[in-house]
């Protein structure tokens, strides 16, 4: 069983190195937090956002800091430990687990900017972004940057964010410009917070702390230097993290294996002690735990977890064995990371489900851990990163065909 107290102890004898030592003070710190999350449950819920004292807590515990260069001061984690820390946190809350996930990505994306640029934008690596993809906005290129406009939804954080990062196709005057390939080129663009408009949409069955709002710009100017091609980016930091253009995507695991995990641990607690609902006069104090489908259902759910939790780590390991090299991953190394990703977020989704109908009728009661756990992971298993479509690209380039995925890949 997955234990943060256990991993600590690994990583101490495992690493002796700064960077060890920050996975260490990380992963302690959230289970510190724990408790505090875990109190905060309602209000996150009902504030659909994360309240700000657990937001300055999670800074605290060098949560958004984990991708930020350690020039800067940041812990620059490899992607096994961020995926760690995702998974402890989302064990305690979904919302804060996806808000560490989304946050943590401007240590990435200010990897294909100008440093002296990036670091006067984040002189406090703690600092949060909100990045939202799709559908593109409409960036009209000038002398020194470009006037952009556009709506995105799904800003997940935007509410504790200093930066937004948005996604913009790029115009010359009314025409769309084109790359070498004939297709449309775009661009992603940082702007400050206080130059973004938060629409208030994000009303949804799970995930509801997320804050995943809308949010627009009108006619705002951004500086080229704040600008990157993330199809054919610049990179202009080193070092393995940075080397891979969408890496961060590959973090987005940890909060399934987490709530997943979490769930698993929230029924091992509760069948200790909750009485069968139906049991022959015979039975006497028999709990919950005491009845054969509960039992399968347990095992079941670990199974589950525990293999899907697996073949994440394997992949992104080897990626990672790669990287350090200074070589890319092959396209098929990305392909199984990739499918090990939509495989976690199915198979935890399912080990979810089988809990929740162990657990009876009081699941489906509001405040319930389980109906709360269940609404959050059907929301993240209806993300893109996930969809089914990802089945049959990854197939595709297992089976050798041609490939052309963009972001998806």
């Amino acid at each position: 069983m997955f234990n943060i107290a256990d991993r600590i102890d690994a990583v101490a004898v495992k690493t002796a190195t700064d960077t060890g030592a920050s996975v260490i003070r990380t992963l302690a710190a959230v289970r510190e937090l724990d408790p505090k999350i875990r109190a905060a449950a309602n209000e996150i819920e009902q504030g659909r956002r994360l309240p700000l004292h657990i937001v300055r807590e999670m800074q605290r515990a060098g949560v958004f800091r984990m991708s930020m260069p350690r020039a800067w001061g940041g812990s620059e984690l490899d992607p096994l430990s961020q995926l760690e820390v995702i998974e402890a946190l989302s064990m305690a809350d979904a919302s804060v687990g996806w808000c560490a996930m989304i946050g943590t990505d401007g240590g990435y994306t200010t990897a294909f900017i100008d440093q002296s640029v990036a670091r006067e934008m984040y002189p406090d690596v703690d600092m949060v972004t909100a990045t939202t993809f799709a559908p593109p906005g409409k960036a009209v290129k000038t002398r020194n940057g470009f006037v952009v406009n556009g709506r995105w939804p799904f800003a997940s954080g935007c509410q504790h964010a200093t930066w937004f990062t948005g996604h913009f196709a790029v115009f010359d005057g009314d025409s769309p410009r084109l790359d070498r390939n004939g297709l449309p080129e775009t661009r992603f663009g940082f702007l400050p917070a206080e130059e973004c408009e938060i629409i208030d949409t994000w009303r949804t069955n799970g995930l509801r702390g997320s804050g995943s709002h809308d949010w627009t710009v009108k006619n705002r100017f951004i500086p080229e230097a704040r600008t990157f091609n993330l199809a054919a980016p610049t990179r202009y930091r080193k070092g393995p993290l940075y080397q891979l253009p969408n890496m961060f995507f590959y973090k987005f695991s940890g909060v399934c294996l987490g709530i997943a995990r979490g769930a698993i641990e929230d029924f091992i607690a509760l069948a200790q002690n909750k009485a069968m609902t139906f049991k022959s006069p015979s039975a006497g104090r028999a709990t919950l735990r005491d009845e054969a489908c509960v039992q399968y259902a347990v095992a079941q759910a670990e199974a589950m977890v525990g293999a899907a939790r697996a073949f994440v780590f394997e992949t992104v390991d080897d990626m990672w064995s790669t990287l350090v090299t200074g070589q890319l991953p092959s396209h098929k190394q990305r392909a199984r990371a990739r499918l090990a990703m939509v495989h976690a977020s199915t198979a935890c989704t399912q080990a979810v489900e089988l809990l929740y109908k162990a657990n009876g009728g009081s699941s489906v009661y509001t405040g319930n851990a389980f109906d709360r756990r269940l609404r959050d992971i059907q929301t993240i298993n209806q993300h893109t990163a996930v969809s089914l479509t990802t089945w049959e690209v990854m197939g595709r380039v297992l089976l050798g065909l041609e490939h052309n995925f963009g972001l998806r890949f």
